[in-house]
Formats: C-alpha cells, sequence, structure tokens
C-alpha cells in the first residue's frame, strides 16, 4: 500500500499537527483515492494561530517602511516563478485542473505579489481643509490587523494572491484558511514563503472544516477583517459569525453568469470565448459562463457550430499536457449535476451533447461538455450554479430583450457580449447588472483588474489599485497649532 503524503499546519513560523491529532484524507478527483492527509484544525488551533498573527502585528511587521515589505512580497513572487512546475502538480493531483493551467497560473500570479509591492509605498492620505482657525487635519491609511483569508479550491493560488499580496503591502497579518477538499497546495506556498524568512507570526495556515475551524476562525474576537470566497449558503453563516467580532467582511460568491452573442459577432471568436468560459477548467470557476443567449437569426448555425465545437474536447489525466478538461473535484458536484440536468429534461430541455457521465474513468468524477437548449432560464440548469462543464443555452430577438433577461439573475458576478458593434457592446456592457463583463472575450484576469460581483455575488474588490485600500482604515489626526490655550473647553466644534 502507497504511504500517503502528510501536511501539517503552518503556524507562528512552525509545522505543526492538530492539537488534538485528528487529520483527514484528501482525495485525488482523477481516481477517487486518497493521496495526502492533512490535520484537522480544532477552535484551539485556530485561536493560536489567530494569536500568532496578533503578536506579529503587535511586533515589527507594520511598522517596516512598505518599500520593506515590498521586498518580501517580491520574494514571494520569485519563489512562485521558480517552482510554478511543483506548484501546479500538486495542485492538479489534489483538484483535478489540468496541468497546462495550473503551472501557468501559478507563474502568473506571481505578478500579483510584484503589483502589490509597488503600490506598497503609493497609498497616501490628505490634508483637509478644516473650516477652524489654528487647526490642522490629515488622514492617514493605517493596516487593518489579523484577517482572516479563506479561499475554496478552485484557482486557491490565484484567490489566496488577491487577499494575500495587498493585505501584507499593507502590514497586515494573515490566518489563511484553505479548502478542506484540496488544501495540498497551500501548504505547499507556505513552504515556499518560510524561505524568504517572513516574520514569524505573519503568514500562518490551518485547514479544517466549516465548524468547528472556519466558525471559530470567522467569529474570533481578534479577527478584524474576513476575505472569503466561496458559496454564498456558507458566506451567510461567515456574516451571521462576523457579528461576534464585528468584523468586517470582504464576499466573492458564485455566479450564473450571462452570455449574449448577436448576429453579428465574429462566430469563430466568440465560440472560442464561449469554450473558455464555460469548459475551461471544466467549469469550475465562478465566472463561468453557463448561461447562453444567441440571437435568433444565427442561433440554429451558431449552436450546431457550438456542438461540433464541444464535441472535440479532449478529456483525459489532467497531469497529461494534451488534456483540455480533466475531471470534477468531488462527488457533491457530480450528484448536484445529475440532479439539475434531469429535472431539466423533465422540464422540457433538450440535451444536445454530453448529459452523462463520461467513460473515460469509472473512478474519476468525470462529466463530458454539455449543452441543453432550454426555452427559458427558470429551468433549474439554466437557473442554477452547477460549476461544471454545463451550458444551457437559449434564444433572443432584441437588445432590449437581452439585457432584461441577463439582469434577471440572482448574481451579479460576470457577464459577456459578442458583437462587431462597439456602440452595441458599450451600452449592453453598461447596462449588464453584473461586476464583471467581458466584450468579445472570456476569463480574463489581471493585478490591476479588479475582480468582485453584485447581488448574490457577494461584496468587495479583489485585485486592483482600490483593492489594496480595503486593507487598510482611515485614520483622522487633528493638530491644535496655536501658543493660546483652547478657548473654551466646554464645548464642540
Amino acid at each position: 500500500m502507497t504511504k500517503l503524503k502528510h501536511y501539517q499546519m503552518f503556524i507562528n513560523g512552525e509545522w505543526v499537527e492538530a492539537e488534538n491529532k485528528k487529520t483527514f484524507e484528501t482525495l485525488n478527483p482523477e481516481n477517487n483515492k486518497p493521496w495526502a492527509t492533512v490535520p484537522e484544525a480544532s477552535s484551539k488551533d485556530v485561536d493560536k494561530a489567530v494569536k500568532a498573527a496578533q503578536k506579529a502585528f503587535d511586533g515589527e511587521w507594520p511598522k517596516l517602511l512598505p518599500r520593506e515589505r515590498a521586498k518580501f512580497l517580491r520574494a514571494i513572487g520569485e519563489q512562485l516563478r521558480e517552482n510554478a512546475e511543483l506548484l501546479g502538480k500538486i495542485e492538479t493531483i489534489d483538484t483535478g485542473k489540468i496541468f497546462r493551467e495550473t503551472k501557468k497560473q501559478a507563474n502568473y500570479i506571481a505578478e500579483y505579489y510584484d503589483y502589490y509591492a509597488g503600490l506598497a509605498d503609493k497609498v497616501e492620505g490628505t490634508v483637509l481643509p478644516i473650516d477652524k482657525p489654528n487647526v490642522q487635519a490629515l488622514t492617514t491609511r493605517i493596516p487593518i490587523g489579523v484577517i482572516a483569508a479563506i479561499v475554496p479550491w478552485n484557482s486557491q493560488m490565484f484567490l489566496t494572491a488577491t487577499k494575500l499580496a495587498p493585505a501584507l503591502a499593507m502590514g497586515n497579518t494573515i490566518v489563511l484558511k484553505s479548502s478542506e477538499l484540496a488544501p495540498a497546495v497551500i501548504f505547499e506556498f507556505a513552504k515556499l514563503v518560510e524561505k524568504i524568512d517572513l516574520p514569524k507570526g505573519v503568514l500562518n495556515v490551518i485547514t479544517g472544516f466549516g465548524d468547528p475551524c472556519g466558525k471559530a476562525l470567522t467569529s474570533h474576537d481578534l479577527v478584524e477583517k474576513v476575505a472569503f470566497t466561496g458559496g454564498p449558503e456558507t458566506a451567510r453563516h461567515i456574516i451571521r459569525n462576523s457579528a461576534e467580532n464585528l468584523s468586517e467582511v470582504s464576499l466573492e460568491l458564485g455566479g450564473k453568469s450571462p452570455v449574449a452573442v448577436f448576429n453579428d459577432a465574429n462566430q469563430e471568436n466568440a465560440i472560442n470565448g464561449i469554450v473558455a468560459g464555460i469548459f475551461g477548467a471544466t467549469g469550475q470557476s465562478c465566472i463561468a459562463g453557463s448561461r447562453l443567449y444567441i440571437q435568433e437569426e444565427i442561433y440554429n448555425d451558431f449552436l450546431k457550430k457550438l456542438t461540433e465545437r464541444a464535441e472535440k474536447i479532449k478529456i483525459g489525466t489532467p497531469l497529461n499536457t494534451e488534456t483540455e478538461m480533466g475531471p470534477l473535484n468531488n462527488f457533491k458536484q457530480l450528484e448536484i449535476i445529475e440532479n439539475n440536468i434531469k429535472k431539466t429534461i423533465e422540464q422540457g430541455g433538450k440535451i444536445k451533447t454530453g448529459g452523462k457521465r463520461h467513460s473515460f474513468s469509472n473512478e474519476g468524477y468525470y462529466f463530458p461538455p454539455t449543452i441543453i437548449e432550454c426555452d427559458n432560464h427558470n429551468l433549474p440548469a439554466a437557473e442554477n450554479e452547477l460549476f461544471g462543464p454545463i451550458l444551457s443555452v437559449m434564444k433572443f430577438k432584441t437588445e432590449e430583450e437581452i439585457i432584461k433577461k441577463m439582469n434577471d439573475n440572482k448574481y451579479g458576478l460576470s457577464s459577456g457580449v459578442y458583437t462587431s458593434d462597439l456602440a452595441r457592446g458599450m451600452r449592453v456592457s453598461k447596462a449588464i447588472r453584473a461586476g464583471i463583463t467581458f466584450v468579445n472575450t472570456y476569463r480574463l484576469i489581471s493585478p490591476s483588474a479588479p475582480f468582485g460581483g453584485i447581488k448574490d455575488s457577494g461584496y468587495g474588490k479583489e485585485a486592483g489599485i482600490e483593492s489594496i485600500k480595503d486593507y487598510t482604515r482611515i485614520k483622522t489626526t487633528w493638530f491644535y497649532t496655536s501658543d493660546k490655550p483652547i478657548p473654551d473647553p466646554f464645548t464642540i466644534g
């Protein structure tokens, strides 16, 4: 029997087991077999990690010159570039995402640490025009304190970077909780951070389940901000937990992102963008373009071409660099997808391709690219976030109609528009109620581009210049500049 790889938590600069010695297995989605074990953090472990972060925050870390903190961020970036292949392989084994993407992403997210290193000494305060004589007031931005950063299993290196980089740049300290579904790559990342001699307690990495680990972390009285990426239901628990410590909360949640293809669109480009949006990463992306509307005049021809393209996607072992789609991450996802497809068919949905488990592996959670024609977007597959390669397709006639349909959505994270009419692209993109709109492209990220949604897709932004301000608080300082005593101590103003 092959010995499973074992990871430890990283708390206060040391590798430790859970205080109760509990562990759990993490599965390889390719074959549904355990390949590693990790500690199951208890509330005591959470308390230890948070107190270590608080001690580091009370120490020298926030007092360092911003350019000194920037050196650590750049060092993290260099470690990512040098170890992109290792990180990519570990993430692929643990999540099922294809290696050609995980390796590239591990290398690219180094840019986020470089970006925020460059911004570390660019955040300014303001001298205020006060309406009183002999008084001067100014604002400065100060770090928040201990940040609880919680990331899901998909794109976790990217989602860690969007939280960790701005938080560290501003002098905060972190307790990072990885998903219990695929935590391994975050521990590998912590090993790289250890090499750069980041002060003890500045970064702490734990893993465990929502209760007690997540609950203890998000309600801890020393946690000043919770930055969470995940599902709306978990987010609601976090908001309730944060009532215990009155921490700030930012939420990057799910999506059911609509995409519209107008009759004047470059069809080859639109098909490539749609494939990237829903079949890239096996559809396991919060911005997945899973709800497609095609203008009536081109509907049949375009859908035929799209179906043919979907059927050519190479499904296989995720470590194989020729593979274009790997397995789903877990059995729960598979069940949700199958149940929603069944209900959709019962209510009139028509399968154009896919729809049933793939025969590539009898052990892994493989599901093929699936396209379902729907009469309306209230059918289960078109309404619910499935987190898989499932595309619901519908018709539309006019620009006014498609704007209404795209906005008839409880989510508001991403959206897409394909048209050769630039004016139309501007009009429609402006009218869509979503945090992100892609015009004639899809599934792009950049350190300088804010990322986040509205409605059930959460609030707050990750990446971009504004994000760095979200990891600070504004402090107002008053100066009395006269040599004379304060005239009347019994009045305000």
